[in-house]
């Protein structure tokens, strides 16, 4: 039962996170993209003097990563739910197969990160999306290993480098 909890909490928390990035900003703006590439000292936390928006490329990359994200996020939860459910009821069979589909899920997700972040030329996305892609990577099928803070912080700062 501890374990549901957990799972519940995690959901919320991630879903909560992934939702920040549908908020309709799919990438950077003109204004963001001519700032950062006019080479605009870094404002705070490493971002650009001119909002945090990402340039150049980034509007493609920032929303294919924002989608893996969303969709990365969404199947991972729900087949850790259905695994931790199908613990509960004794069924180890359907749990290895959840437990299976769970971690292709975070394979998948890392995939498109590192897809993503090679496809960018803005260096600041490029390391983010490698932090995140990281933070996938340390992700498993075990509940309690999940830190979701580093992953929420890294949501918003992918949110905050792709904003309008």
């Amino acid at each position: 039962m501890r374990r549901l909890l957990a799972v519940t909490a995690l959901l919320t928390m991630l879903v909560g996170a992934a939702g920040c990035a549908t908020d309709g900003s799919t990438g950077g703006s003109a204004e963001g993209a001519g700032s950062a590439a006019a080479g605009t000292s870094p404002g705070p936390a490493g971002m650009p003097a001119g909002g945090g928006v990402a340039g150049g490329d980034a509007t493609q990359v920032c929303t294919a990563a924002q989608e893996a994200t969303r969709t990365g996020v969404r199947t991972y939860v729900a087949e850790l739910g259905q695994m931790l459910a199908a613990v509960g009821a004794g069924d180890s069979h359907t749990a290895e197969a959840a437990r299976g589909r769970a971690e292709a899920a975070l394979a998948d997700w890392r995939a498109v990160l590192r897809e993503q972040s090679e496809r960018t030329n803005d260096p600041q996305l490029k390391t983010l999306l490698t932090d995140i892609g990281t933070e996938v990577s340390a992700l498993g099928a075990d509940v309690e290993s999940i830190d979701e803070t580093e992953l929420d912080r890294l949501q918003q700062r992918l949110d905050q480098l792709c904003a309008r």
